[in-house]
């Protein structure tokens, strides 16, 4: 199960995402990269993946997001670690429990 993969250990995945016109990486786009990089890490695609809202495209700026895999819910956070014009890098880490 997906989310026993990804909680037996916390993870860090960098991820280069370009931005969007208003400095901010777009909800939709953020759930569907973070989902995509989890599947990368786990070999196996989340249900979902909940963001509440965009995400800043200033380092340091993060986000609580909720990951679901079968009967499993976990917190994750994204925070941004560096931005260079149009691209932004970041770290999802994903909560133990």
């Amino acid at each position: 199960m997906l989310g026993r993969k990804v909680a037996s250990s916390t993870i860090a995945i960098a991820a280069l995402f370009g931005l969007a016109a208003c400095g901010s990486i777009a909800e939709d786009d953020l759930e569907k990269n973070v989902t995509d990089q989890l599947e990368k890490m786990a070999g196996q695609r989340p249900d979902k993946v909940d963001c509440p809202g965009d995400l800043k495209a200033e380092v340091g700026s993060e986000i609580r997001c909720t990951l679901t895999a079968g009967g499993d819910t976990l917190g994750l956070t994204v925070t941004v670690t560096s931005v260079e014009g149009t691209d932004a890098k970041y770290e999802i880490q994903v909560d133990e429990k």
